[in-house]
């Protein structure tokens, strides 16, 4: 990751997972900073010294521990913001309107921080700072009560706001119709390092070289659909191929709920399954050893996962939810399927079959620029300069 040396002074400040939290939104915030930075628009960070509460957090911990992360710190990132205590928003709060900053970015993905970021939005002075809700979800993969309520005070605090895909800004509609809502894809991801040769990155995760392989990576919740890919996995016509499944991720839910369909199908002896996080420096292994990555999801907006294979040049297979089918054109860089077994199946033998990989990494190379940080960028900054 090209790291900008701290701003002067702070324009734009990002509250936001950073570092040393993990995960995509963290990444995405600082990748956001740095790109703002570039751009001449600088920009610090207001991290959480406590994202989730343990008894809530369902992984092994929701810190970075590699070292290569440490990189980050080189942005500006203070660690104020506590969800469950008040207090802290009202430091925050502070902080910021003794900063001044020309604007602020909210980053919301679950109605659980309505309550901290809406109390930071309301007690922002408005008049010298502009406050944007970068929203990932509006509506939860994984409903609660009392999620519409606490969205709802968030919005209502805020300026405006910026959505990834065309399935959050109709959500959002539904708790703000009359305030600007700016639609901006989300940018590649390319802050994992460079695409390895195949052989190379076989090598280094003790994969066999001369099999394909499937790629399902990230995180593993209900609402992202791996129990479809295995079974679409099974019935794929693969028998004479030597392709595996590749499960790189965490397990934020039972994984012997996975383990028991595994054997029920009877693929074991093709299903690699990796139950940790992923390192940063590990990413660009996983990408590049395999052939083809799986997102089917059973609910989804956008997904940080598309955009690293973007960057990686990875065909895709993706349902037909949210806003992914905007992000994956059907047979141009990969698949777009229905929510089934067979149809899952049905893309894995044609793209096998078919030997579509050099087609398809042809068309993401063009695709991809779709997709450039200074988009993103610019769609943000011209949203700000309308309030």
């Amino acid at each position: 990751m090209q790291i900008v040396k701290k701003p002067k002074y702070v324009s734009n400040i990002i509250v936001g997972p950073a570092y040393p939290l993990r995960g995509g939104i963290a990444a995405h915030n600082e990748a956001l900073a740095i790109n703002m930075n570039k751009h001449s628009h600088p920009s610090s960070l207001v991290s959480y010294s406590l994202q989730d509460p343990n008894l809530l957090f369902p992984g092994k911990t929701q810190f970075d521990e590699n070292d290569i992360a440490k990189e980050k710190a080189d942005l500006e990132i203070k660690t104020y913001l506590n969800s469950i205590n008040p207090l802290s928003w009202l430091q925050t709060a502070k902080y910021i309107n003794e900063v001044q900053p020309k604007l602020v970015i909210l980053r919301f993905w679950m109605p659980f921080f309505g309550m901290a970021l809406g109390t930071i939005a309301k007690l922002i002075n408005k008049k010298q700072t502009k406050v944007i809700g970068l929203v990932d979800n509006a509506i939860p993969h994984e409903k609660k009560p009392g999620d519409k309520i606490l969205t709802k005070y968030f919005t209502s605090n805020c300026n405006a706001f910026m959505v990834m895909s065309k399935a959050v800004e109709d959500d959002l509609r539904k708790f703000e119709s009359n305030k600007p809502i700016k639609y901006s894809p989300h940018p590649v991801y390319d802050h994992y390092g460079k695409i390895v040769d195949k052989r190379e990155a076989c090598e280094k995760l003790k994969l066999d070289e001369s099999y394909q392989y499937i790629l399902f990576f990230g995180m593993i919740r209900k609402y992202k659909g791996l129990d479809l890919l295995l079974k679409g996995f099974a019935k794929a016509k693969l028998k004479n191929k030597k392709v595996k499944l590749i499960i790189a991720g965490e397990y934020y839910e039972e994984e012997s709920i996975y383990n028991q369909l595994i054997n029920e199908l009877g693929i074991e002896e093709n299903v690699i399954n990796i139950n940790q996080y992923i390192p940063n420096d590990e990413v660009a292994l996983y990408f590049s050893a395999a052939d083809l990555v799986a997102q089917t999801y059973h609910t989804a907006t956008q997904s940080g996962i598309t955009q690293i294979a973007y960057h990686f040049k990875k065909p895709m297979l993706v349902t037909n939810v949210g806003g992914l089918p905007e992000i994956v054109p059907h047979n141009k860089v990969g698949y777009v399927v229905e929510k089934e077994p067979n149809a899952i199946a049905e893309s894995i033998d044609d793209f096998f079959e078919n030997e579509r990989a050099k087609e398809f990494a042809a068309n993401i190379e063009e695709e991809a620029k779709k997709y450039a940080w200074d988009y993103f960028v610019d769609a943000l900054i011209a949203l700000y300069h309308k309030l």
